[in-house]
C-alpha cells in the first residue's frame, strides 16, 4: 500500500470521525441550552421572547377533540399595531415584503400581542430528532436528503440552508390528516372577495410515522397529497395527486372532471402556475415550499427576530362567518395576531444555468416549529414580487403545532390569494391517520379514482 493511500485513508476515518463528535456534540446540546428540537432555550436580551418551557402542551379545561378549539391566549391585550403611519420604526423586525405590504395596501395593519413559545410535540419526537442530530445527512450533490428518521426534525442544529429547508419539508404534524377549505381570490380591480374555491384535501407521509426507520422504509416517498374541489360548479371534481419523492422527479396525477379522466403530469412542479389560481401562485411556494432544492444554492444567514402571524386560533376558528375572516386583499386584520419570534433566514439564489421565475428567495423558519412562515419571492431586478404567510397554532390532541390559513399576495398585480380558510366548516382531522380513517392507499391512482367520484 503506498504512503498517499494510507494517508487518504487515514484522513477518510479522521474525517467521518471529526463528523461523527461534531454530531453527537450538538445533539448532546439538545434539552438543554437548545430545546429538543434545536431552537435557543433562552428568551432574547429585551425580554420580548420568552424562554421556552416546554410548551403550552395541555388543552383548556373542557376541550375535547373536534371541538371548536378555543383560543388560550384570548385575554391577551395587544401591545402595538404596526400601520403605514410607524412601519418604518419596526422595519428591522419585518420581512422587505410585509414592509412593502402594510405601506402598500390601504388599511393594512399587523396587531401585535405579547410572545408564546406555545409549541411543543411528543417526547418519541425529541428522542428521534436527537438521534438525527448525530446521523442525519445530506447526499454528496448537497441538496438531496441522504438519510434520516421521520416523525423527527432531521437538522435540529442545521449546518447549512438546505439542511434547514429539509426542516421544513418533513415538518410533523402528525401521521397524517385531513381537512376541508376554501380557497379566495378577489377579483382584479374588484371590491369583492371571489367565489368559495371549495376543497378536500387529504395528506400522510411515510416519513411520518413513529416507526418509521429511514427513508428506505418509507419507500423513498417524502410526502403524498390528495386534492378535490368541490366548488364552485365549474371546477367540482377536479383533482391533483401528489406524491414527492426523495432524490427523484414527483409523481402527480391531474382529474379532469368534464373529461373523466386521470392524466399524469411530469413538469407539475417548480414555478408551473397552481391550476385554478389565475398563475398567482406556483406548485412549489404550496405549503410554503415544497419539491426539488436542485435549481438553487441554499445559505444559511443567520437568525433575525420577526414579528410573524401566531397562535393563530381565531383566524382559524370553523365558528367564523367568510365575510367576517376574507377581505378583498388580505384576511381580517381583527382577527390576525402577530408576535416576536426567531426565525432562521434562508436564501435561495437560482443556480448558474437554471430557470425559475424568482431568480431569489428568502425564507423565515421557526425555529420552534421548523416551518416557514414569512417568504420574499423576488424578481430579476432585487425587487419583491410575493409574500407569503401563515402562523401556526397548537393541536393538543396530535401533539403538534399545525396551520390552516396562509396568504400569498402578490406586489406585481396586486392580488392575493387567501388560502386554507377554514370558516364556515369545521376542524380538520388532525387523527385521521392515526385512527385509521386515513390509509395509505388513498394516495394511489385508483385512490384519485375513488375520490372523485363519490
Amino acid at each position: 500500500m503506498s504512503f498517499k493511500t494510507m494517508f487518504l485513508g487515514a484522513a477518510m476515518v479522521l474525517g467521518a470521525t471529526a463528523h461523527a463528535t461534531a454530531g453527537e456534540q450538538e445533539a448532546a446540546r439538545l434539552g438543554k441550552d437548545l430545546t429538543p428540537v434545536g431552537a435557543e432555550r433562552a428568551g432574547n436580551k429585551d425580554g420580548t421572547i420568552p424562554a421556552w418551557t416546554g410548551g403550552d402542551m395541555k388543552a383548556p379545561a373542557g376541550w375535547k377533540t373536534g371541538a371548536p378549539r378555543p383560543d388560550p391566549y384570548a385575554g391577551d391585550k395587544r401591545l402595538f399595531s404596526i400601520d403605514a403611519s410607524n412601519v418604518d420604526r419596526y422595519k428591522d423586525k419585518l420581512a422587505a415584503g410585509q414592509v412593502e405590504m402594510v405601506k402598500s395596501i390601504p388599511g393594512y395593519r399587523m396587531d401585535v400581542y405579547p410572545t408564546h413559545r406555545s409549541c411543543g410535540y411528543p417526547d418519541y419526537f425529541y428522542e428521534r430528532t436527537k438521534k438525527n442530530a448525530a446521523t442525519a445527512k445530506l447526499a454528496a450533490n448537497g441538496h438531496d436528503l441522504a438519510e434520516a428518521i421521520g416523525a423527527a426534525v432531521p437538522f435540529p442544529v442545521p449546518r447549512n440552508g438546505a439542511e434547514a429547508i429539509w426542516n421544513h419539508k418533513l415538518s410533523w404534524r402528525g401521521e397524517g390528516f385531513s381537512s376541508h377549505f376554501s380557497a379566495f381570490i378577489p377579483p382584479k380591480g374588484g371590491d369583492g372577495i371571489g367565489e368559495a374555491i371549495s376543497q378536500d384535501e387529504w395528506e400522510m407521509s411515510p416519513m411520518w410515522s413513529p416507526s418509521n426507520k429511514g427513508i428506505a422504509d418509507a419507500r423513498n416517498i417524502e410526502y403524498q397529497l390528495l386534492n378535490v374541489f368541490t366548488g364552485p360548479p365549474s371546477i367540482a371534481g377536479d383533482a391533483t395527486l401528489a406524491q414527492y419523492n426523495f432524490a427523484k422527479p414527483n409523481d402527480v396525477w391531474l382529474y379532469f372532471a368534464s373529461q373523466r379522466r386521470v392524466r399524469r403530469a411530469p413538469t407539475y412542479q417548480y414555478d408551473a402556475p397552481i391550476l385554478n389560481t389565475e398563475n398567482l401562485e406556483i406548485v412549489d411556494q404550496y405549503l410554503q415550499f415544497n419539491g426539488p432544492l436542485d435549481r438553487y444554492d441554499w445559505k444559511l444567514a443567520g437568525k433575525k427576530e420577526l414579528f410573524v402571524p401566531y397562535n393563530t386560533y381565531r383566524l382559524n376558528a370553523p365558528a367564523n362567518k367568510v365575510a367576517d375572516v376574507v377581505k378583498p386583499k388580505f384576511f381580517n386584520r381583527d382577527l390576525a395576531r402577530y408576535e416576536l419570534h426567531r426565525m432562521w433566514v434562508v436564501e435561495a439564489t437560482l443556480k448558474e444555468g437554471m430557470r425559475h421565475m424568482f431568480p431569489k428567495r428568502t425564507f423565515y423558519i421557526d425555529e420552534d416549529t421548523w416551518t416557514i412562515l414569512v417568504e420574499d419571492m423576488i424578481d430579476a431586478q432585487g425587487k419583491v414580487w410575493r409574500t407569503t404567510e401563515m402562523g401556526p397554532y397548537m393541536a393538543w390532541e396530535v401533539p403538534a403545532c399545525v396551520w390552516a390559513a396562509n396568504t400569498s399576495y402578490d406586489h406585481v398585480t396586486g392580488r392575493a390569494v387567501l388560502d386554507r380558510v377554514l370558516a364556515g366548516g369545521k376542524e380538520p382531522d388532525w387523527l385521521a391517520a392515526r385512527e385509521g380513517r386515513l390509509k395509505a392507499g388513498t394516495f394511489e391512482p385508483d385512490g384519485l379514482r375513488r375520490a372523485t367520484t363519490r
